[in-house]
């Protein structure tokens, strides 16, 4: 396998555009946990988009820790 290995990605500094993106994920999946969790009634379509954001938000937050600089892959 060339290139880096998954932890060397993850350890490896993620390039400053992916740290904005991360950002917005996490972002993302506070707010959708937040109305998946609310403590009071919310119509069942909100839930559950609630549930898929939080999903999508956590996704693109793991994903963008991933991305490095062309540089330091190895090809």
């Amino acid at each position: 396998m060339e290139g880096l290995s998954l932890k060397e990605r993850f350890k490896a500094p993620t390039p400053k555009f992916w740290k904005k993106v991360q950002s917005l994920g996490l972002a993302l999946t506070a707010v959708g946990t937040f109305i998946a969790g609310a403590p009071i009634a919310l119509p069942a379509a909100l839930v559950t988009a609630g549930g898929y954001a939080a999903f999508g938000g956590g996704l693109i937050a793991v994903m963008s820790q991933f991305t490095v600089e062309d540089s330091q892959v190895q090809h």
